[in-house]
Parts: structure tokens; sequence; C-alpha cells
């Protein structure tokens, strides 16, 4: 039977760029329009083609308003609580020491408030322009970056039952800087929403584990893909220059840390390793710090000449796109780079799933991988190959890379064994089954 076409509306802060939750929207949209339908976007940054986006700049999550927003609703700051009680002056006769310290200035409930009513008239709009028969919900009601957007597409469903499914990545319970904060009504209602034309998509169990426990809700387990029914294709005359361009000596072992370079990346277990390997390494990291400061990079740098140990930074020569930078050096994309790595390092201490672990599969990688919860439970089970830690590089760690450098045929033997694991767990296929199921689950119909 050929699948009815729908046009579906996915909305998110941000579709721009190669963080986990625009590759992935990507991944979705590809596989729903291969089964017919139309994908249209909502969100404040979107690189998406203009005639298929609706971007309202104040829904990305750096936009000034939010930053306020979020700077009083996470800040965990005394001072925060003493302007919140100076604002109600009405009842500084009824304050007590045992009253909350976790209160809001009522200037910030207004403006949550004011952005609450924009963003549900802007939604009403897209919905309207280009005729939506369903929603898909990409983290702006997991992780509470955009308080007002949530809290928006909460009531906004809430009035019009929509078919939504709401695909979750990250939860505020997964990340330290939510814990303390002014803001929990809005946490309960709205990240994630109860509602009953909403269906859970989560990228793990052990979130389907905690919605479950945590909210009462009922999820369906959905992992981060590749396409793996299309192998990439080999290197080409452009990529010939890569690992001249890095720095690469003949001789020298290119490891690629390709993450951007935030705390929980963990990108000192992948320095101390080059260090206690006793060969000739260079580490190369392909990504910026991105939105979470500079302080953690400070601290990589300051920690690989503690270490005597080189590593590059080269953001600007890996991109989206290939292309020319200001200085005259090619760009590469990361797919370029991939297939000249000897080593993917991926020592990450959280991951809601692991893109970087995918692509080093799909491009047929060796890996290191720290055991994260999510690698533990969801993906070293199906049987992948990697060498792997428990939280520190060991002297067995440090030995069983030496080994598998050393023995070529064997890194190519696992990194076959995982191209097959992927292709059968993690592909466009599974995917594409999946969806299916929730469409025909959305629509009460055979899809």
């Amino acid at each position: 039977m050929t699948p009815s076409s729908h046009h579906i509306g996915f909305i998110s802060t941000r579709f721009a760029g190669t963080d986990g939750v625009s590759l992935e929207t990507e991944k979705w949209a590809t596989v729903l329009q291969r089964l017919g339908h139309q994908c249209f976007y909502f969100a404040g940054e979107c690189d998406r083609p203009t005639d298929q986006s609706w971007v309202v700049p104040q829904a990305f999550y750096r936009h000034p308003d939010i930053d306020a927003l979020n700077r009083m609703a996470y800040s965990g700051s005394w001072l925060v609580t003493q302007e919140a009680r100076a604002a109600h002056p009405e009842i500084a006769a009824l304050h007590r020491d045992f009253f909350s310290i976790y209160v809001r200035p009522p200037e910030m409930t207004r403006r949550v408030n004011e952005l609450k009513e924009y963003f549900k008239k802007q939604l009403y709009e897209f919905a309207h322009r280009f005729s939506l028969e369903l929603l898909i919900i990409e983290n702006a009601m997991a992780i509470p970056l955009n308080l007002p957007l949530g809290l928006a597409l909460t009531e906004f469903i809430a009035e019009t039952g929509f078919p939504t499914i709401a695909h979750h990545h990250d939860f505020h319970w997964e990340r330290q800087r939510f814990h303390v904060n002014c803001v929990g009504d809005y946490l309960a209602a709205a990240f994630p929403p109860s509602l009953p034309s909403i269906r859970h998509v989560v990228i793990n169990s052990i979130q389907a584990q905690e919605i479950a426990s945590r909210h009462g809700l009922t999820s369906r387990v959905i992992p981060n893909v590749m396409d793996f029914d299309s192998p990439p294709l080999g290197p080409d005359s452009y990529t010939q220059t890569v690992r001249a361009d890095f720095g690469i000596e003949q001789g020298e072992y290119f490891f690629l840390q390709p993450t951007r370079v935030i705390q929980r990346k963990g990108i000192e277990h992948a320095i101390e390793l080059v260090r206690r390997l006793d060969l000739p390494v260079k580490l190369v990291i392909s990504h910026a710090s991105g939105d979470e400061g500079l302080e953690y990079e400070q601290r990589v740098h300051e920690y690989a000449r503690l270490l005597d140990v080189t590593i590059r930074f080269e953001s600007d020569q890996v991109r989206d796109e290939r292309g020319i930078t200001n200085d005259g050096k090619k760009i590469y994309t990361l797919g370029d780079i991939y297939a000249h790595a000897d080593l993917v390092t991926y020592p990450s201490s959280i991951e809601g799933f692991g893109n970087a672990f995918l692509e080093a599969v799909y491009y047929h990688r060796l890996i290191l991988v720290n055991n994260y919860s999510i690698y533990e439970v969801d993906i070293k089970p199906k049987g992948f190959r990697t060498v792997w830690f428990n939280g520190f590089i060991s002297e067995k760690t440090v030995e069983m890379v030496h080994q598998v450098l050393k023995n070529p045929a064997l890194a190519q033997e696992w990194a076959e064994e995982n191209y097959q694991l992927a292709r059968r767990y993690f592909s466009f296929t599974v995917l594409e089954r999946r969806l299916d199921s929730i469409l025909a689950d959305c629509f009460g119909q055979q899809i």
C-alpha cells in the first residue's frame, strides 16, 4: 500500500549545524520524506529551506531574552533569591527563615508568560501556514533551555489536540546545572508534559525507565541511527592532504576526537592515553567549545601542556561543507577526515546515545570508548568490538590500544563486525519501521 502523504512540522530551538538534535532531525526527515511525507520546521535558528521554515528568533535558546531568563532560573544564587524577595515588599512582614529560598522575581514570571503567549500565537500561524497534520517536538519539551517555548507547546497541544511525537534527547534531571532552580512548576508542567495526544519517544532504555518512574509516562525507544544501508564513499583526491594539513608527519598516528570541547566529553582521557602509549601520536579535536564557554577548553590546553602531548584544535578546517578558510586552508567535512584516523577517541562520561560512536562505526574506524551508562546498557551488549575503559585509563587499556594499532588486520576485522551490527540495529531501515508504527498510531490507519 502506498503511504498517504502528511504535512509534518518539526519544532525545536535550533535546526542548524552539527549538534545531535539537528543531525537526528535531518535523519528523521529523510526517512519521512522517503515515506512520502512533507516536512516543515519551526525554530529560532534554521538552515533548512526557507520555503519550509518558520523562524522565530526568540525560540533560540541563546537569544538574549531567553539567556536572561535562564540566568535567573538556574543560577542557584542567593542574589537572585534576594532580588525576588525585594520585589515582594507587600509580604516582607510575613517572611520567615523557613520560607523557600527557591523563589523567582515576579518580573521573570511576567516575561515568561508574555513570551509563552507570543510563541503560542506563532505556533498557530505555523500550523495554519503549512497545513500541518502532525508535530514532532525535538527536545523542546525535555531540556528546559527555553521555558516559554516548552510551556507554549504544552498549551498549544492541549488546546488543539494535535497528534504529536515528543522526541526527547536530554532531560533536565540528567544535567546538574538544572538541579537548583526557581522554576519547578514549569518543569513539572511542560518538561515533559502529560497529554493524551502526545506519543513520547526517547533515545535510550534508561530514559524510558526514568520518564516512567518520574512522570508515569510510557515511551518508545528509538535510538540514534545512520544510513548503514548506504556505505560511505572512499577517500577521494580532495582528502589526500588531510594528514599533512593537520600536521601529522610520516610515521605518526592520527587520533581523532570528533566532539565539541565540553567537560562531559572527557578529553583528558584521550590526552592521558597519548602520553602513556609511548608512540608518535597527534590528537586532533574537530569541534570548538560551542555554547558552554571556554573554561574547559583552557583546561584541555593546560592538561596537554602538563603531559607534553601535542593536540590540534581544527574546528576552522572541519565544517559541514568543503571550502576554503579566510587564510586559504582547505575545509574538510567530518566524513572526510574519519577515513584517515587511526583511532577515534570517544571518552565521554555522559551521552544521550552516541552519534560520534555511530559515525566512527560507519567509517570503519577503531574506537576507544568510555563505558558510559548508555553504551553499557544499549550498545555494548549488541556485541560491538571496541577498546573500552571504566572511567579511567588503565595499563590494560594502553596495552590493548597498542596491540590493535600494531595489528591493522585485527582493527579492520573489528570495524567490519561493528558495521554489520550497526546495520542490523541502528540503520535507517530500523528507524523507518519504528516511525511507520508511530504514524499509524497517530493517524489511526495503516500507513
